[in-house]
């Protein structure tokens, strides 16, 4: 590469919590430059997500956060073309991108779902990642599902 690699962007924490996991996923949530909406959007489903929950000992927040671990997957594939053929390579992924899938899992299961509001979407995708089910979770499985099928191929790593 002939440039330097592009500085890293400082994301402020969000007004109600200051965490930056939740502004980063506020941000991820959001459409059309509408981050007001995706706030309003995000705390709605966090209250919903503690409604379901009153007898847990843990705040929505750290649920969240159990959900989001739930659905964080490890190792993916990466194609890697070797003498002609593609090889399905079994890679580790780093802790930020660790993190960005897993929100961007989340939320886009969160979207597909049958429901009312987006708010309802996502609290449902939140419980369903806490139980271990739902789509995110599934596609967690078969990201490690995949990578486990093609560890003969993990001496190709770059």
């Amino acid at each position: 590469m002939r440039k330097a690699k592009p500085k890293k962007r400082v994301i402020l924490p969000d007004p109600v919590f200051g965490e930056v996991m939740v502004a980063k996923f506020v941000n991820h949530l959001m459409l059309d430059g509408k981050k007001n909406t995706s706030y309003n959007v995000f705390y709605t489903a966090l209250d919903i997500v503690g409604q379901k929950n009153k007898d847990a000992e843990k705040s929505a927040l750290e649920l969240w956060k159990q959900a989001l671990d739930n659905i964080t997957p490890l190792v993916e594939v990466k194609s890697k073309r070797i003498g002609g053929a593609t090889f399905q390579v079994p890679t580790e992924i780093r802790a930020d991108r660790k993190e960005s899938i897993a929100m961007k899992n989340m939320i886009s299961f969160a979207r597909k779902r049958g429901g009312h509001s987006m708010a309802e979407k996502l609290a449902a995708e939140i419980m369903d990642a806490l139980n271990s089910q739902g789509g995110a979770f599934k596609r967690k499985e078969d990201m490690h599902r995949m990578a486990e099928a093609n560890r003969a191929f993990a001496h190709f790593r770059f």
